[in-house]
């Protein structure tokens, strides 16, 4: 799916010392507090991440000190920690992180599942967890809308197994996204490879060609934006803090 991508980022997370013992477990509890809410120094929706401590003698060493001192090859190691000054000790802790972020652009192609059909809208699901909204104005003139015992379901004028109902997974293009209301996504049935999938792999030639090339949605697109490093100074968590960061609308960005 184009709109998720993988990063790696070099992060400061600042740990209370009551968590000294157990560093990587406090990073681990920090970082998954991040999870399925957008944040902007992410650019993104963090789905997932895999955390390393950076050591100050060797930073691709795997092995971490955590509040201790560990032996190897007869050399000690220890884990950089710069305390703050103030009355609460915080001590910021190196994390090297990979990332799996969810951020979706204005003019990519999507997929979702139909969870609700309405003469004036289609609503979606993306991942189990995104929403999407089609309104009638953004769906194809050539779908007409049938009411029928399992809510209705739209079918199209041109070819009458094209048909989008609740179960349906379809491709769409995004017009916009909101995200203070993380990530929620406004969509569009218009342009040409949009509809239902099952549909499309056997009538539409360039998702068929897409499909048979393993460029399907199944597969996470790498661009130039993946394996980015995030700068340390605009990339901080801090311990029992509650984040709240400054969001806005990238509609039509």
């Amino acid at each position: 799916m184009e709109a998720l991508r993988e990063a790696e980022a070099e992060l400061t997370v600042y740990v209370h010392p009551s968590n000294a013992a157990d560093v990587r477990g406090a990073v681990a509890r920090q970082l998954s507090a991040l999870l399925f809410s957008y944040e902007e120094r992410f650019d993104g929706v963090l789905l997932a991440h895999e955390t390393k401590l950076i050591n100050e003698d060797n930073k691709d060493d795997k092995s971490e000190v955590e509040g201790k001192k560990k032996v190897k090859d007869k050399k000690v190691k220890v884990l950089r920690a710069k305390i703050l000054n103030g009355l609460v000790p915080y001590f910021g802790v190196r994390v090297h992180a990979n990332l799996l972020i969810f951020s979706p652009q204005p003019d990519m192609i999507l997929e979702g599942k139909v969870e609700i059909l309405r003469k004036e809208s289609i609503h979606a699901i993306i991942l189990g967890i995104f929403s999407v909204a089609i309104m009638s104005d953004d769906i194809r003139e050539r779908f007409k809308f049938k009411r029928k015992s399992d809510g209705g379901r739209f079918v199209s004028r041109l070819d009458r197994q094209h048909v989008i109902k609740r179960g349906t997974m379809i491709r769409f293009l995004v017009k916009g996204v909101d995200t203070e209301m993380n990530c929620h996504i406004t969509g569009s049935l218009i342009p040409p490879h949009t509809g239902s999938m099952c549909w499309l792999s056997v009538h539409d030639a360039e998702y068929a060609a897409e499909i048979k090339s393993g460029d399907a949605s199944i597969k996470i697109e790498q661009n130039e934006q993946e394996h980015r490093i995030l700068k340390n100074e605009d990339s901080m968590v801090k311990s029992e803090r509650t984040h709240k960061s400054r969001k806005r609308s990238i509609e039509n960005r």
